[in-house]
């Protein structure tokens, strides 16, 4: 049986496995309440038969089900009292449809195997009597979860088969980037990528990469910063062999290297103003030569840079070569803060949740972040932006899977 898609209404189909049905009823009364579509069914044969047909977001089963006893899924089955019955469609659950979230109903006897289910990747459980406010707010925030981990994956897939891979773009002001990047990259003409530290300009560069027509040759970052100029100008310009002491053989730099694709030149307004009048001939007459020799040689190379800083007033203050900013500067794109898109800490931190605990729990049930923790994520100001939401991010998944008990599930908080 087909199922009305509720994702862009931000409501949730839900599964309910319950055998006394009036329990049932009054279950799926209060969910209909927000607007969640629910299906009943009456012990474990019912459920696996809806979960082979239907497509749900959450499930919420009691664990005890006499009348499921015998029932098999896979090998298992459901024991005479029927005290194992959730477990076996948590199991069916996680095997038909694995984006489903589980929620436990359990008696108050019965606590200890719920919590065993944890282990088997439920997302919570929820003891008799119910409270029906705290039972629809549980339920709201598993299918919050499961929308959340949707809306990534195809935020996810939208972006790669862009050429934005890595991204994260929900807020309006990042889609305006992702548009003028799509604008940009079709042309020839340098970029200058500016931001605060951490917002992600040197993916904005690949991505300007993966959309130009030079996608097919190399992409090249190099950073301007921190260097002395005699280093500098040897990466760059490479040099022939006795070009200085120690110069046994001939070596071309990061331009040639860069021929046909694309020089990414990372912290542009740390470069000293004697190596800006040499980049800016480069610029101009696309030629290099190495050190040691006066021959030139004809680079093809799109430039795209990026910096931190206000090259306007280092160009003010004699800092910045200006000649060497409007060249630079033919197209500009300007990465917002992340406490100006501020829409986009849930999908991010959602995106760092599941890549930390894909390399540190392979296998394992995706930890879940508790609704404090996204608030006070979200709230945060993050002066060192995505990288510093991240590394914050993993430190939690660290924390969390180190701290945890034997076979209970990872949950993330603050």
């Amino acid at each position: 049986m087909s199922k009305v898609d509720t994702k862009a209404e931000n409501r949730a189909q839900v599964l309910i496995v319950e055998d006394e049905e009036s329990h049932a009823d009054v279950m799926a009364d209060a969910l209909r309440k927000p607007g969640h579509v629910c299906t009943i069914v009456t012990g474990a044969q019912g459920a696996i038969e809806e979960l082979k047909g239907g497509v749900f977001d959450v499930i919420v089963t009691d664990l005890r089900m006499p009348t499921s006893a015998g029932v098999e899924f896979e090998g298992d089955a459901v024991a005479p009292d029927g005290a194992n019955a959730g477990l076996i469609v948590l199991k069916a659950a996680a095997r038909l449809q694995p984006s489903i979230e589980t929620i436990m109903v359990t008696a108050h006897g019965d606590v200890p195997t719920a919590r065993s289910a944890f282990k088997a990747g439920a997302y919570d459980f929820i003891e008799k009597p119910l409270d029906l406010e705290v039972f629809r707010n549980l339920v709201g925030r598993a299918a919050q979860t499961v929308l959340l981990r949707y809306q990534n994956s195809e935020l996810k897939d939208e972006l790669e088969l862009a050429g934005f891979e890595g991204l994260i773009a929900v807020s309006e002001p990042m889609r305006k980037v992702l548009q003028m990047v799509r604008t940009i990259a079709a042309s020839d003409i340098p970029v200058l990528i500016t931001g605060e530290s951490g917002t992600g300009k040197e993916l904005i560069a690949r991505a300007v990469h993966r959309n130009s027509k030079r996608s097919s040759g190399r992409y090249v970052t190099f950073n301007c910063a921190g260097q002395s100029e005699s280093l500098l100008e040897d990466q760059l310009f490479g040099h022939v062999r006795g070009a200085y002491t120690g110069a046994d053989k001939e070596r071309e730099g990061v331009f040639e290297y860069a021929s046909g694709g694309t020089l990414f030149l990372d912290e542009i307004g740390d470069m000293p103003v004697s190596m800006q009048a040499k980049l800016l001939r480069v610029l101009e007459s696309g030629e290099v030569v190495r050190l040691g020799t006066n021959d030139a040689k004809h680079v093809n190379v799109r430039f795209v840079s990026a910096t931190n800083r206000n090259l306007d007033e280092l160009v003010k203050n004699g800092n910045f070569r200006e000649d060497l900013f409007f060249r630079v500067n033919a197209a500009k794109i300007h990465l917002p803060a992340l406490r100006d898109r501020r829409e986009d800490i849930p999908p991010l931190v959602i995106h760092g949740v599941q890549k930390y605990a894909s390399d540190l729990m392979p296998g394992e049930p995706e930890p879940t972040i508790t609704d404090a923790a996204m608030l006070r994520l979200t709230s945060f100001s993050w002066p060192g932006n995505v990288r510093q939401l991240l590394n914050a991010v993993q430190n939690m998944v660290v924390t969390a899977i180190g701290t945890r008990d034997e076979g209970q599930p990872v949950k993330l908080g603050i």
